[in-house]
């Protein structure tokens, strides 16, 4: 009866996240939440990003608190921000959904943080897409974790994301296949009103709010919390 619960309450998690109209109290507290997690993942640099993927990085997302759980089944649902490297600095951030599976013995719901970077302009492509998939539409991989990354460079050729993942304060490589990205239209509008594309967010096209800047700044602050820690 437990386990016919369990599963009832994660089937039931894609089908509430729709239905719910996103407020903009409610995205800018998803803004705050993803500066949170950037700011303590980079204190402890030994077990972060490290600086030459953060200097290769395209586009940065983050999913503050993404539900991941399963029987057998494994499943992810959340809502997360990115922003784009443009000539003018960070672009302002856009605002997606993801949603999908994974196979593995998996027990139990938990809130997962899941950072995501995007690398050269094929990655960045992706993420301006209205829908992707990781794995079969790019290709994704669990990225490299500590002060610096390995000499070996299939990190930086081969792969479009790097994926990573923070649950119950532990931080690592994550290999998330199968997962849906596609954009967040509620989110969109609560945060710019109708009629903004996430393409002309992501190339620079789209003033910086101030209310995005605790976000943006931790972006910024990753690299220097990265090169200050060497």
């Amino acid at each position: 009866m437990k386990k016919f619960v369990t599963l009832v309450a994660l089937l039931s998690l894609g089908t509430a996240s729709a239905a719910w109209a996103a407020t903009r109290e409610e995205v800018q507290n998803r803004l705050d939440n993803a500066a949170t997690v950037l700011h303590e993942i980079m204190a402890a640099p030994d077990k972060g990003i490290p600086e030459e993927v953060l200097d290769h990085a395209k586009c940065i997302a983050v999913v503050p608190h993404m539900i991941k759980g399963g029987l057998v089944f494994g499943a992810e649902n959340g809502k997360g921000l990115a922003t784009c490297r443009t000539a003018n600095g960070w672009s302002a951030p856009t605002f997606f959904a993801i949603t999908g599976g994974s196979w593995g013995l998996q027990i139990g719901i938990e809130g997962v943080d899941l950072v995501m970077i995007f690398q050269g302009d094929k990655g960045m492509q992706r993420l301006q897409s209205a829908k992707f998939q990781l794995g079969a539409d790019a290709s994704a991989a669990a990225g490299p974790v500590g002060r610096h990354a390995s000499a070996d460079t299939d990190w930086k050729l081969n792969t479009e994301i790097l994926t990573y993942s923070r649950a119950k304060g532990a931080f690592a490589g994550l290999t998330l296949t199968g997962a849906d990205i596609r954009r967040d239209d509620d989110s969109m509008v609560a945060f710019y009103g109708q009629g903004v594309s996430t393409r002309s967010v992501l190339m620079g096209e789209v003033e910086m709010p101030a209310s995005a800047r605790s976000f943006l700044d931790a972006v910024r602050g990753a690299k220097a919390q990265a090169h200050a820690a060497n």
